[in-house]
């Protein structure tokens, strides 16, 4: 019995070496035979059951390494600082966020004048618009603590307002180009499904966040999670895209145009609200400051 209680437990809880070994080679196995073998042969089968049988090891393994990172947050003074310190966390978030952007404008407009394209000068316009409004946020939360200047925040909460607005005509003239020109995004499949799984998640992320942040009473942070949940929404638009062009059939351009025109339709219609919105609160918040203070 001691002996059969052993190969079980060397079967579900593997050394974390062997678990670690699994992860590459079960993908390359369930890559290799979902792309170039197909979904009927042996090794197909073989496949399955690696990954199945690595995703189960991985599952009983979650309480363990649930208790490692709590340990963890407890005794690293640095993991520490990070869970503590917000501002630490929405600045680190806004210089990556705005070197990316910035680094994809600027790529996006040398592909417009390269090929004279409005097509890449509006995608240069829509990061450019991210890049412009997460550079003054960031400024802002260099030198600020979250509260300590309300009426700058809420100045620049306002001027994000407003550069939605422009923002949205880049991402009209995208729309456009999808629709009617049938500009469009296409990857492989396995690209296209890593993708998926990587925008469902920056999504889920950002309307929890722009919940979350509501507490620090913060135009600014607010100001970047709205910018955030914008951006989640476009890629949730070039998802759409890039699925309906890779898995879909030539034949289907008309319900491609139709499906990208109402999310488009309904994306930008979403941005516009939240840019009014946040111009109207702005202002308001602004002009309440202003009577307290006389």
């Amino acid at each position: 019995m001691n002996i059969w209680k052993k190969i079980g437990k060397a079967i579900l809880f593997p050394h974390i070496a062997i678990m670690l070994i699994l992860v590459p080679v079960s993908l390359v196995f369930l890559v290799y035979s979902m792309v170039f073998v197909g979904t009927e042969s042996a090794i197909s089968y073989i496949s399955y059951v690696l990954a199945a049988y690595t995703l189960t090891v991985w599952c009983f393994k979650i309480p363990k390494i649930i208790r490692f990172f709590k340990a963890f947050k407890d005794e690293n003074r640095y993991a520490r600082r990070w869970l503590d310190d917000t501002r630490l966390r929405v600045n680190v978030s806004l210089y990556g966020s705005l070197l990316w952007n910035t680094a994809y404008a600027v790529f996006q407009l040398w592909l417009g004048f390269y090929h004279s394209s409005f097509w890449f000068y509006s995608l240069a316009g829509y990061y450019l618009s991210l890049a412009i409004m997460r550079f003054f946020l960031v400024r802002h939360t260099r030198l600020h603590k979250p509260g300590a200047q309300m009426r700058s925040e809420l100045i620049k909460y306002r001027a994000c307002g407003w550069v939605f607005l422009v923002m949205n005509l880049a991402l009209t003239l995208i729309v456009f180009f999808m629709v009617y020109w049938n500009r469009t995004f296409r990857h492989h499949e396995i690209t296209t499904i890593a993708m998926a799984a990587y925008t469902f998640t920056a999504f889920t992320v950002a309307i929890v966040n722009i919940v979350k942040y509501r507490q620090y009473n913060s135009p600014v942070y607010s100001a970047s999670k709205a910018i955030s949940l914008a951006a989640a929404c476009v890629s949730m638009l070039t998802l759409e895209s890039t699925m309906l062009t890779t898995f879909g059939q030539n034949e289907e351009v008309q319900f491609r145009q139709i499906m990208l025109a109402a999310t488009g339709i309904a994306v930008s219609i979403f941005i516009i609200v939240m840019a009014i919105y946040m111009i109207v609160q702005g202002t308001k918040k602004i002009k309440l400051l202003e009577e307290v203070e006389e």
